[in-house]
Parts: C-alpha cells; sequence; structure tokens
C-alpha cells in the first residue's frame, strides 16, 4: 500500500464507476460528480440526449428510438464509449479544461475486487479517453474502509461488507491488505428483483421500473426485522387487465421472498470467517462488519447480520459514497502509511 499510495498522490481525480451511481472526485475541490450511471441514446443518430438524473428519469418512458443504457455493471465497464461520452458530460466543460491543462493528467479508478484483466483494461481505457496519461487502479474494499475511517494500516482486523447494486463485497483487512475477501453476485438490485417477482406472482401485479421503488415501499420503518408493519399498500398495473390497480401485501411474505439472495450473503460471510486467520477473528468479535455501499441503507440488513453472525454491525455514516470519499483522501495525501523498515543485520 506504501509504493500505491505514493503513485495515487500524483493523481488530480478519481473516479467510482457504481452499477447504480457515477461518482467523481477532484483533488482540492472535494466530491463534484454523483449522477445516476444512466445515458439516454438516440439510436437513429447515435447522439446523447442525457445523462444522470434526466437520463433515470427516461428509463421506461421512451419512444423505441431512444434507449436508456446502463454502461456499467457491478462496477465493470461494459460499453467503453458511453461511458467516456457519460462521463464527459457528467463533469461538464469547464471543469475537464481545468483538468486537461494538468501536465501529464493522472486519474485514479475503483475496480471491483479480483477484477479480470478485461475487466481492469475497460477501466484504464475509459480514463484514458478523458484525457488521462496514467490511471491507477484501486480495489473498491480498500478505498471504502479508507473511505468510512477504517484503520486499515494497522495490524488489527476490520471487516468491510461493500454492498452494491450488483454485487456484495466482503472482507477482512489487515497491515494495508486483504487478507482475505469474497465478491457474491448478489446486490440492492437482486433483492428489488425479488419483491417484483413476488408481486407479479402473489398477487398478478407489475410494478414501474424507475419510478416506483419497490423495496423502500415494502420495507419501510422496521424492514427486513419482524417488528415491521403487517402490511402496506402497493399500487402497480395489474398483468391481466393492464389498469392501474393497488393491493395489500403483507409484509412477511415480502420478507420470506427476499431471503434467498440474502442467505447468499450469509453464506459469503461465513466462508471469508473460515478462511481467516483465527487471532484476526478474534479481533472481529469485538470490532465487528462495517457496512457500506448504496445497498446497507436496506432497512433491517444490519439487525439481520448481527443476529446471524452474532458480531456488531455498524452502517457508515455516509455509506454511498465512501469508496470515493477514499481515494479523494489517498489522492490528497491525508492518509499515512504504516511503514516497515527491513531489519538490519
Amino acid at each position: 500500500m506504501t509504493v500505491r499510495l505514493e503513485q495515487l498522490r500524483r493523481c488530480h481525480f478519481a473516479v467510482d464507476l457504481g452499477a447504480a451511481r457515477t461518482r467523481v472526485y477532484v483533488r482540492g475541490s472535494g466530491l463534484v460528480v454523483d449522477q445516476p450511471s444512466a445515458a439516454a441514446v438516440n439510436t437513429r443518430t447515435g447522439s446523447l440526449i442525457a445523462v444522470g438524473e434526466f437520463a433515470e428519469k427516461m428509463t421506461g418512458r421512451t419512444p423505441d428510438y431512444i434507449r436508456v443504457v446502463r454502461p456499467v455493471s457491478g462496477g465493470t465497464v461494459v460499453d467503453i464509449e458511453i461511458a467516456q461520452r457519460m462521463l464527459r458530460h457528467l463533469i461538464g466543460e469547464k471543469l475537464r479544461r481545468t483538468l486537461r491543462r494538468k501536465p501529464r493528467l493522472r486519474a485514479a479508478v475503483c475496480v471491483p475486487h479480483d477484477a479480470d484483466p478485461l475487466a481492469r483494461r475497460a477501466a484504464i481505457e475509459t480514463m484514458l479517453g478523458l484525457g488521462s496519461r496514467r490511471v491507477e487502479l484501486v480495489d473498491t474494499l480498500i478505498a471504502a474502509a479508507v473511505g468510512c475511517g477504517l484503520p486499515v494500516e494497522r495490524p488489527e482486523a476490520t471487516m468491510i461488507m461493500v454492498c452494491g447494486a450488483a454485487a456484495t463485497q466482503v472482507a477482512v483487512l489487515s497491515l494495508g491488505s486483504i487478507v482475505t475477501a469474497e465478491r457474491i453476485p448478489v446486490g440492492g438490485e437482486a433483492v428489488d428483483h425479488a419483491i417484483v417477482q413476488h408481486l407479479r406472482h402473489q398477487h398478478e401485479l407489475m410494478l414501474p421500473g424507475q419510478s416506483v421503488r419497490p423495496l423502500q415501499i415494502a420495507l419501510y420503518g422496521n424492514g427486513l426485522t419482524p417488528y415491521g408493519p403487517v402490511s402496506t399498500e402497493i399500487h402497480g398495473r395489474d398483468v391481466a387487465t393492464g389498469r392501474a390497480r393497488s393491493v395489500r401485501v403483507d409484509t412477511a411474505a415480502v420478507r420470506n421472498a427476499i431471503q434467498t439472495p440474502l442467505t447468499s450473503v450469509l453464506d459469503g460471510i461465513g466462508k471469508v470467517l473460515r478462511s481467516c486467520p483465527p487471532d484476526l477473528v478474534a479481533d472481529l468479535a469485538d470490532r465487528g462488519i462495517m457496512m457500506v455501499g448504496g445497498s446497507a441503507l436496506l432497512p433491517g440488513l444490519d439487525q439481520m447480520l448481527r443476529e446471524a453472525t452474532g458480531m456488531p454491525v455498524h452502517i457508515a455514516e455516509r455509506p454511498d459514497v465512501c469508496a470515493v470519499l477514499g481515494l479523494g483522501a489517498m489522492i490528497e495525501g491525508t492518509i499515512e502509511p504504516l511503514v516497515l523498515d527491513p531489519l538490519a543485520g
């Protein structure tokens, strides 16, 4: 981590390309972009119509020749050209001119844990398209741990759980490195999908795509815990007739419907703990798990993890922006690494 920090301090800006949102941090200016990772494209002309919040609102509401695309999936860039164009518009012409004046412009970007070479290359190509001369790749787990204030550089165990839209990453960190980690292909989108399928099969109701967040409607209050509301009313479209219809849904049935994706997350945590050295597991019994990422705010998820693992579970103060704030702290030079001098002799 020492060598990487020296390189990161030369970077001028940092980017966290998430499946749900894209965030950009500029050295000396702070967080300047926090927008959905979406772009609306005119398929007839190939022109970009909208990006960010406006493109997100257009989802499911456009004519045939306008397509809303998401160039990032699971933290990996799947459409480099659209990702570059989206980032240029999100950053803005004024800030891009300022960055272009920097000699040998450098960028830092988050990549998922154990990202394959193709995913790493896609992230680098995306940044090069913005004019960067050099790109530093940082593991999302390390960046998020730094961003939420965990003492990652100390010889102590810290466990972090990054709850993303498309995947969940769990890791144990010590001495600035990842001791053991697991990436589970289950995130907030899988939980939302489970609820949508439950309502479709049990109530013959289809929910709007982006205009209604089914998770926030069905699981408000205490959420996943049995102490939440007994039932809630949900509005949608009848599968058979196509008309608008409202149904009262039993929240206990909704909780059961999302147990399958959440069980996968619990299995991933158990796998990480089993492959972790006993001394570090003993540290975790006191410190517990730190949850970051947008899906960490899923109501009642922390309580469910607390009951399943028997360890303390904490949610970061600003869980959705921890990764980009961690990158920002690295490029600003506010993180001091633990220097291990070799013994003479």
